[in-house]
């Protein structure tokens, strides 16, 4: 019985049946576990390699057919058996896991074999290539509450009972790690497409095409300390720039340089803070070229001087779409810099006129990214970008069309946005860039050390999709990503001119005032044509988007929020610092702060910016008043009103639409109230 396990230092090893099944400690109170069919394979996907000393006290004990590994607060328990298959009358070999807390509190366990049901916990299907459709199905507590998994276009803060499909979408970011309120948190570690279903009977996570099966654990008290565990076992965010803390602003587009120069101008004539300004998509001749088109851009080098001098940074916006009229196509084309298509012809994108996707999972491909960027715009002192389309963005989601250099789509395509990340930090560290921060639609797992600050995608201008991206962010901050924003006001759907969307804009902008990053974007009607030289179109330019472009009761309103982040700075500047050093979301659920008030788990239409200021956004056209969940366990103090509230209830507060109801915790940043009573 004794040769059922074997033990190499604190690594548990079992062979049976053709499969390889390894258990390690990987980073305190955390194991990660491995299978496969044969033998298991190194994969760096989203976890750091492992360091020695923060599971220096972990021990394996081999006791017949049972094995225990304990790490710190996480012990794994391994039953294994051989024995004869009464119905095929061959030998059959079996290992199952269950793991539990320091106290021996079973957390969740693979699926038992169910008596003559004869489950399984692991499947593998061999697929042409070979590949396997993998998939591993848990025993999870019925009543557990669960958060986590990244972005998806929803409102549920509980997600227990939901399914999700593992792959990026335009507004999907799908990051597969999700934190329970059992105590434990649970990376699947696999970029592959897929699906997982947190069911109440059990919770299923399926690979559609892998080389193994790989999942990584930590157990911790509370989601801080869980929290803590996953960043150190995936990297965490860098320490956020200094302009990063303030304004952003942005359109759909600056048709010129002439153009946006002028907007920064107003908002320093305007005496309104501003951080960032943001030069998007089509400043550039063909989709490709990373560089500015002359005509419309003459001189980026005194643009930047000019924002310099105005104490602003400019973000420019990078696309990995190539046009096939791109100067850089033929040299990507026959280097194999580009993602690959299966079958048919070989172009996967036609927004723009048709073209492909730079394969960011290629070290080459991204090499050659940045030296183009560098050369377009890093010369002239640009040191922000902008990675949109970074799921990416294919004309059709199939993604089993599509090859990388890492692997077939199916197999490594949810790692794309990472990689894109990648290619910008990398670079930009390499050419001295110490605070690195670039906007990106998409992230895995991982992206957060590559400076990722994540905005939901593409969203509609409404009510109902102001309220997703409230449950949006605090997923994603749960997910490992810290640094998230919307474009304030939707992307599509708004008019300039149109009072609904004036309210839905007031509305967004409060919101946007208490997220990691503040930053105004969206495509507004009417859009005007812009023409070159010779007659020639260029992509159109969106009506106002600036503080001021909607009316003087609108800009009222704004520049008191806008003012109101610049009181905020301290404040965030800390929760930035937290995110980097302890991993700490910024953006997060009232669970994350008050675990055992079970409320918390599920309020969906309110978060606390930080430890210590609850917000409570108006989410309803019309509304001037709302109902407010304060968490049991501190006292709140009403920012607009100064009254003070004991926790463990549900108060009624007026909402005037100059105000969004926000608290501060037991006393916490007292000079801030009254503040939004002057809005």
């Amino acid at each position: 019985m004794t040769d059922l396990f074997t033990v190499d230092g604190t690594t548990l090893r079992w062979r049976g049946g053709g499969e390889t099944l390894v258990v390690e400690p990987w980073g305190r109170d955390s194991v990660r576990v491995r299978s496969a069919l044969g033998d298991v394979v190194d994969a760096d996907w989203a976890l750091l390699a492992q360091d020695p000393s923060a599971h220096a006290q972990a021990t394996v004990v081999v006791d017949g057919a049972t094995a225990t590994l304990t790490n710190g607060r996480i012990r794994v328990l391994a039953t294994a058996s051989s024995g004869r298959d009464w119905q095929t009358g061959s030998l059959a070999h079996d290992c199952r896991l269950a793991f539990h807390d320091e106290d021996g509190r079973l957390l969740f366990s693979e699926t038992a074999a169910g008596g003559a049901l004869k489950l399984r916990s692991r499947t593998y299907r061999p697929l042409p290539g070979g590949g396997v459709h993998a998939e591993l199905t848990l025993e999870t507590p019925a009543g557990e509450h669960l958060a986590g998994m990244g972005q998806y276009q929803q409102d549920l803060v509980d997600l227990k009972g939901a399914t999700f499909e593992l792959a990026h979408r335009n507004s999907q970011a799908s990051v597969p790690f999700v934190l329970s309120s059992a105590g434990y948190g649970f990376l699947w570690h696999n970029p592959a497409i897929g699906r997982a279903t947190f069911g109440s009977n059990r919770t299923e996570w399926s690979a559609q095409s892998c080389r193994q099966l790989d999942y990584w654990v930590t157990a911790g008290p509370t989601p801080a300390a869980i929290t803590r565990r996953y960043a150190e076992a995936t990297g965490h965010a860098p320490m956020m720039p200094e302009h990063g803390l303030g304004f952003w602003q942005c359109k759909l587009r600056y048709s010129s340089q002439a153009e946006l120069l002028e907007v920064a101008r107003e908002h320093t004539r305007r005496g309104l803070p501003l951080d960032v300004i943001v030069a998007d998509f089509f400043h550039w001749p063909h989709m490709g070229d990373y560089r500015f088109e002359d005509e419309f851009w003459p001189d980026p080098a005194a643009m930047v001087a000019e924002l310099d001098e105005l104490g602003v940074e400019l973000m420019v916006s990078v696309w990995p779409q190539v046009s096939l009229e791109s100067e850089n196509f033929a040299e990507m084309s026959r280097r194999n810099l580009l993602v690959s298509s299966n079958r048919g012809i070989d172009v996967q994108m036609w927004f723009g006129g048709p073209s492909r996707f730079v394969d960011v999972t290629n070290p080459e491909a991204r090499a050659f990214l940045w030296d183009r960027c560098r050369e377009g715009y890093g010369r002239h002192g640009i040191r922000l970008f902008w990675l949109d389309e970074a799921e990416p963005e294919y004309g059709v989601y199939d993604h089993d069309a599509y090859r990388y250099h890492a692997g077939q789509g199916l197999e490594v395509g949810n790692l794309y946005p990472q990689a894109f990340s990648r290619a910008f930090a990398e670079g930009l560290a390499a050419d001295g860039e110490e605070a690195v921060v670039n906007l990106v639609r998409c992230a895995w797992a991982g992206s957060q050390r590559y400076g990722a600050l994540v905005w939901s995608g593409d969203i509609h201008s409404d009510f109902p999709t102001l309220r997703r991206q409230i449950v949006a962010g605090v997923h994603m901050g749960v997910a490992g990503i810290p640094w998230f924003t919307t474009d304030i006001g939707g992307f599509g759907g708004g008019r300039t001119e149109d009072p609904a969307f004036h309210e839905l804009l007031i509305r967004w902008f409060q919101v946007g005032t208490f997220l990691p990053v503040m930053r105004l974007h969206g495509d507004r009607a009417p859009a005007s044509e812009v023409l070159a030289a010779d007659g020639s179109s260029r992509q159109p330019t969106g009506a106002g988007n600036e503080l001021w472009s909607f009316g003087a009761a609108v800009y009222d309103v704004l520049e008191h929020y806008v003012h109101l982040r610049e009181d905020l700075r301290d404040y965030t500047r800390e929760l930035m610092s937290a995110a980097h050093t302890d991993g700490q979301p910024v953006m997060r659920g009232l669970f994350h702060e008050f675990p055992d008030d079970p409320v918390g788990w599920t309020v969906a239409d309110e978060y606390l910016y930080g430890p210590s200021l609850l917000v409570a956004p108006v989410l309803e056209a019309g509304a001037t008043s709302r109902r407010v969940y304060l968490p049991e366990g501190a006292t709140w103090t009403c920012l607009s009103s100064g009254e003070a509230y004991d926790g463990g209830r549900w108060v009624d507060v007026d909402a005037p639409l100059s105000v969004i109801p926000v608290f501060a915790r037991d006393g916490a940043l007292h000079q801030l109230v009254g503040r939004l009573a002057s809005a």
